[in-house]
């Protein structure tokens, strides 16, 4: 069987802490056959609790290199997010969730953001609580990732 990318091992080879025999190296006699046949019944019997001993070690080695290669693919994925962070106080828009409703007075010109929205306070995680102007907050957290820094408009009318 093929080796897997993340454990560098086959799975039939973690379960079973050997490797598969397929039916054609029975027929053809291949060389873990061969060197099979050629051992006593009480050699192959310790052989193969030799095998089962190192059967833990094998999965050990397999959890540390699955564990190495999520390491790998986060740091890959890291490298392209871009985190919003805000503070307490911050203005915000919010954007209009669940996304793709739209309004059918607007069709496809509805807004996609709405507010602005004051941030009330941080929640571990990205996540914060908005509250309105007036100071109603809201009942849950919002990921960061669904909010933007609100810029007041700075246009004076003359």
């Amino acid at each position: 069987m093929a080796c897997r990318g993340a454990t560098k091992v086959s799975p039939y080879q973690l379960v079973y802490g050997q490797d598969t025999v397929l039916p054609w190296e029975i027929k053809t006699g291949s060389r873990q056959i061969i060197s099979q046949d050629q051992l006593t019944a009480d050699d192959y019997t310790t052989l193969m609790k030799d095998v089962l001993e190192d059967l833990a070690g094998h999965r050990l080695r397999a959890l540390i290199s699955i564990e190495e290669n999520k390491k790998r693919v986060a740091k890959w994925y890291d490298k392209r997010v871009k985190s919003k962070e805000f503070a307490d106080g911050d203005l915000v828009w919010k954007l209009i969730l669940p996304i793709g409703t739209k309004s059918s007075k607007f069709g496809k010109w509805s807004p996609n953001w709405e507010g602005p929205y004051r941030i009330s306070r941080s929640t571990p995680g990205n996540a914060y609580i908005l509250e309105t102007l007036e100071g109603v907050e809201f009942p849950r957290a919002l990921n960061g990732k669904y909010l933007n820094k609100y810029y007041p408009s700075t246009w004076v009318d003359a």
